[in-house]
């Protein structure tokens, strides 16, 4: 597409380029790209890439085209085996410490909103890297985009520091939506019993954790403090469960059209970068904070994987152990895990005696609560067999007589 020649004419082999991810992601850049795959040879693309929302794969685009990002979508698996896509083993925290110190980024690619009058473009609905690579990188190529809302509190770049200047009018990245499984909504339902009125309220991605927040309507005086927000936020605005005044905060937005209308009009949620949503002091700071999120196992030591299944990768480590730390230093804080107890028609349990990955993504000390559709563990204050016996009791009741003899198996061996 002409309107992006200018991008692809900074294209050269070796160089670094911090592509916008998340909803910053542009679908009609990543077609441009397609379309003149002969210019990728040999560039190394940079991009914070989230599974279920980014698909593109920017390593396919040649093969001496080369991706570093830090959780892994599934359709990057092909380009992840043939050794082209390098993932950065980080955290939340982990990732900005690398893109402000370490990344060597040639080109920083932003994603923004016109210029106010005082040339200043808002990042809009995806502020979580963005506005930290822009003053790290070399040159600057901003991708000015009339579709792109100026949100309340969103960061923002000075036009003026650019290097190249696109201005576009292209539709954004959008989501259907957000619904939940009827299994996701029992799970919901016993989180939401365990946040109380005046939390601050973190959910992350996945099916457990954006359900327990679209079961919230009934609280009130939450304040969001998440890494991503989606439109159930809308139904709890309209229920007044959010608090009128409250700083409501997230990286990212992602939803339909009319999501992103409604946060610009309605200047509910200020964005912001990923070294402040994910800052475990300040969450450590506020009232009651309440960290949510899933995982694809649970053992019987309270250790979480979020990242492998059946073996493969299929995530990365994400930003659930910053906000599960702040969570566990907060004094009223709690940390929640929620997951369904099965998997594959319920002949496989995900709380298991140990995990099956060979990496644990968030480590016992981080977990305060388990929550299945079985009930609820709490762990708090337990020793290694209360904790055992805790998790049994909310795994599904036909796997619980194999994890009791694993676990008095593995407790001769401790």
């Amino acid at each position: 597409m002409d309107m992006f020649k200018p991008l692809l004419d900074i294209l050269k082999p070796g160089i670094r380029i911090y592509m916008p991810g998340a909803t910053g992601e542009l679908p009609t850049l990543s077609a441009a790209l397609e379309a003149a795959c002969d210019r990728c040879a040999g560039v190394q693309f940079i991009s914070c890439l989230i599974p279920g929302i980014n698909s593109f794969d920017y390593a396919a685009l040649h093969p001496d085209a080369r991706l570093t990002t830090f959780l892994l979508p599934r359709p990057l698996r092909g380009s992840f085996e043939a050794g082209k896509v390098q993932v950065m083993p980080l955290s939340y925290g982990g990732i900005v410490r690398y893109l402000t110190r370490h990344a060597d980024v040639d080109w920083a690619i932003a994603h923004c909103a016109p210029p106010d009058a005082q040339g200043r473009c808002s990042y809009g609905i995806a502020a979580d890297f963005g506005p930290l690579v822009w003053p790290a990188a070399r040159k600057r190529l901003a991708i000015v985009n009339t579709a792109m809302p100026a949100l309340k509190g969103s960061p923002s770049l000075n036009l003026a520091e650019a290097d190249v200047v696109i201005e576009i009018d292209q539709p954004l990245l959008i989501q259907e939506p957000a619904t939940s499984a009827a299994g996701a909504t029992a799970i919901a339902q016993k989180i939401a019993e365990l946040v109380p009125n005046g939390a601050a309220v973190q959910a992350g991605i996945g099916g457990v954790p954006g359900a327990a927040l679209g079961a919230l309507a009934g609280h009130r005086d939450l304040t969001i403090r998440s890494g991503l927000v989606d439109d159930r936020i809308i139904a709890l605005h309209e229920a007044g469960a959010l608090a009128a005044h409250g700083d409501h905060r997230a990286g990212f937005a992602v939803g339909p059209r009319h999501f992103y209308d409604f946060l610009e009009d309605s200047r509910l949620v200020r964005f912001a970068p990923a070294s402040e949503t994910h800052d475990p002091g300040s969450l450590a700071r506020e009232g009651n904070f309440t960290a949510i999120n899933g995982a694809l196992e649970v053992d019987l030591f309270g250790q979480c994987n979020l990242e492998w299944q059946q073996g493969k990768l299929v995530s990365g480590i994400g930003g659930a152990p910053e906000f599960m730390r702040g969570a566990a230093l907060n004094p009223q804080g709690r940390s929640i895990i929620g997951l369904a107890s099965t998997a594959r028609k319920e002949t496989v349990s995900r709380i298991v005696s140990q995990l099956h990955s060979p990496t644990v993504s968030i480590g016992r000390d981080l977990v305060d609560l388990v929550v299945t559709e079985n009930g609820v563990a709490n762990l708090r204050g337990c020793s290694l067999d209360e904790r055992a016996a805790s998790l049994m009791a909310i795994a599904t009741p036909a796997h619980r007589d194999r994890l009791a003899a694993h676990w008095r198996t593995l407790r001769q061996s401790l």
